[in-house]
């Protein structure tokens, strides 16, 4: 039997990256974005190319309600899940002043950064406690969340806040999951230049060059990737719970 990993989010950027990476370790892999999109179908290219199973999952994160017909669909297509990575995120709407944050761009970052990287967590737990797994292969949830869970950006409150609910997810669910032999990680990616990131990552590069990270340059998705295949292969053994600062220590204190 082989790994199968689901990665949200993953027809471009950190959940691409995360994608190749662990269709590199041998990984099948279940490519996750909005259906009919031109990105969807050319990240699925690019891990047909690497040699693994793969199917697309075109399904919306936020629609609680359809995550189990979608991992049956997956495990339909390619066996048993044993591998979650929750990438999908959003960011704020507008950047700006903590006090004329909408409500609109409140609800939009809890529900697709917190809210339904909870559920389908669930859905998938529910899903690996209901059958007998072997022992040979590792089972793991990674979830992407931000140095913001822990640093404030004052300009992306609610983005923040997101990340923090998150984090705490992570926790909750290695405290649940542990006794289950399925190990949960939180990675808190630092500056990394994506999509998401672009309009801004000039200047985090610059600050990063100034100082602000500890090696004095801005992440690439690889990078990210390269850390999430390593934990969702269990090359961390004996660990659980653990939120890795991926971000070149920026959050390292220091005077």
């Amino acid at each position: 039997m082989t790994q199968v990993a689901l990665v949200t989010g993953s027809s471009r950027g950190i959940g691409l990256a995360a994608a190749e990476a662990l269709a590199r370790e041998g990984f099948a892999v279940a490519v996750n974005g909005p259906a009919d999109d031109a990105e969807l179908r050319a990240a699925v290219e690019r891990i047909a190319a690497l040699g693994v199973p793969v199917v697309a999952a075109p399904f919306d994160v936020t629609d609680i309600a359809g995550h189990d017909a979608a991992l049956q669909r997956i495990e339909d297509a390619l066996g048993p899940l044993t591998t979650l990575v929750n990438n999908a995120g959003v960011g704020v709407m507008q950047r700006g002043d903590l006090l004329d944050v909408s409500e609109a761009s409140w609800d939009r970052c809890l529900t697709v950064n917190s809210k339904a990287m909870f559920f389908l967590s669930q859905a998938f737990a529910r899903r690996l406690l209901a059958r007998e797994r072997p022992e040979n292969l590792f089972h793991a949830i990674v979830n992407v969340t931000s140095s913001n869970a822990i640093a404030v950006a004052v300009q992306r409150s609610e983005y923040c806040a997101s990340k923090a609910a998150a984090a705490m997810v992570s926790k909750a669910l290695a405290v649940r999951l542990g006794p289950e032999n399925i190990a949960v990680y939180d990675v808190q990616p630092g500056l990394i230049a994506t999509e998401m990131t672009a309009p801004v990552i000039e200047t985090y590069r610059q600050r990063a060059e100034e100082g602000l990270t500890l090696f004095p340059r801005v992440g690439q998705p690889a990078d990210m990737g390269t850390i999430i295949a390593s934990l969702a292969s269990g090359r961390l053994p004996y660990t659980t719970g653990q939120a890795i600062s991926a971000d070149a220590g920026m959050l390292v204190p220091r005077f």
